[in-house]
């Protein structure tokens, strides 16, 4: 059996264990009811892809990692405490294609979750948005289905981040508990402690002028900065770039790339 095999093997086990857990379901539901509910209380369907962004971006800019952290906060921790990793080490299956198939099982649910009822949303603006939308807030700016579709595909680069961040503090627990706790400290850390660390630099020595740089070093400060660049400011012509755009998705290549690896090594070391 091939690595890939070994891959597909675990890879379809953690499907199969999502598909039976109905929790899942219930998160799915609930991130629909609160996107639904925020654009429709703020107007956005009815104004355009636009707007309806604008009414969701802080929700979705928490609910990612929140979700993120749910699905994969205990995807090694639970192995672990079980024996299972031990029990692995005896079977020919590299580290690589077990925390690979286990991360693109969790990843394939993650996404379920976030991208489905953001998609449901799209629909939602595409038949109840007039066509007098297209151009919205007295002729300054230019909807578009394409910037809804870029904000969801910025928004699955956030989402794949913040799981492999999970997934370094799930390996690194080693238990259950622990892992919920390094889940909690990630996860406040990662939404709102990053941002608040950057603020308070601007007492020692930070300015203004680098704060766009300096926000687009933290997840959530990246993927922010590259909704407001590639979806928002491409609206409205004649806005400034909120951050570095090539430094926001590099920073966020490097999030997902380095914590990957991270969670990989830890786990060898489980």
């Amino acid at each position: 059996m091939t690595d890939g095999n070994r891959f597909w093997a675990v890879f379809v086990r953690e499907v199969r264990s999502a598909v039976r857990t109905r929790t899942y379901l219930a998160l799915g539901l609930i991130t629909g009811i609160v996107l639904f509910g925020l654009a429709h209380a703020g107007g956005g369907p009815t104004g355009g892809y636009v707007p309806t962004v604008v009414d969701t971006l802080v929700a979705v800019e928490v609910l990612v990692p929140t979700l993120a952290f749910a699905v994969g906060y205990r995807a090694i921790a639970d192995p672990a405490a079980r024996g299972e990793l031990d029990i692995l080490d005896t079977y020919p299956l590299s580290t690589w294609s077990y925390v690979s198939g286990v991360y693109a099982g969790r990843a394939l649910l993650l996404l379920t979750i976030v991208v489905a009822p953001l998609l449901a949303l799209g629909l939602n603006v595409a038949t109840t948005a007039g066509p007098e939308t297209t151009v919205f807030a007295s002729h300054r700016g230019v909807d578009s289905p394409f910037l809804f579709i870029r904000f969801i595909a910025l928004t699955v680069l956030y989402a794949l981040s913040s799981l492999t961040i999970a997934f370094l503090l799930s390996a690194l627990a080693g238990s259950r508990g622990k892992a919920l706790v390094l889940a909690l400290a990630g996860l406040l850390v990662l939404t709102v402690g990053s941002d608040l660390a950057v603020f308070t630099a601007l007492d020692t020595g930070v300015t203004t002028r680098t704060l766009g740089g300096a926000l687009a070093m933290t997840p959530a400060g990246a993927y922010r900065g590259l909704v407001f660049n590639q979806v928002l400011y491409v609206a409205v012509p004649g806005r400034s770039a909120f951050v570095p755009t090539w430094v926001a998705a590099l920073s966020l290549l490097c999030w997902w790339g380095l914590t990957f690896v991270g969670a990989m090594l830890a786990t060898d070391a489980a």
